[in-house]
């Protein structure tokens, strides 16, 4: 048997707003509303349900992506000039990993949450 995540409730603040901010920098799009949550398809089997709450944790979420992958979506980082670390504390901000050989780095969204990007696990 395999086990495929199929969705996580990412929650935020402004579900809209949280999942164009999210789509725009992974090149993904806003799907059509499911309920009442703001969903972004992420691969073939995971999407992620934005739904809004008034208080929350702030989540670590990490993508393994390819080095193309990994190229556009640190571009659109940058466009957006957010800040970005080569660490999940972020002190060495404007810096990247080469972990594994390898290239990653954290990132946080609109609600806090800290968002990983890394081309080898």
């Amino acid at each position: 048997m395999t086990i495929n995540l199929n969705h996580t409730i990412i929650p935020t603040k402004n579900k809209q707003a949280s999942a164009e901010f999210f789509a725009h920098l992974f090149g993904l799009k806003v799907e059509s509303p499911m309920g009442h949550f703001a969903v972004v398809q992420i691969n073939d089997t995971l999407t992620f349900d934005f739904a809004e709450r008034d208080v929350f944790e702030s989540h670590h979420y990490a993508f393994h992506v390819s080095d193309e992958e990994f190229d556009s979506i640190f571009a659109r980082v940058q466009e957006a000039e957010l800040d970005y670390s080569s660490d999940p504390m972020h002190k060495n901000v404007g810096k990247i990993n080469h972990r594994k050989g390898g290239r990653g780095f954290y990132f946080y969204d609109l609600d806090g949450h800290n968002l990983e990007l890394l081309t080898r696990v």
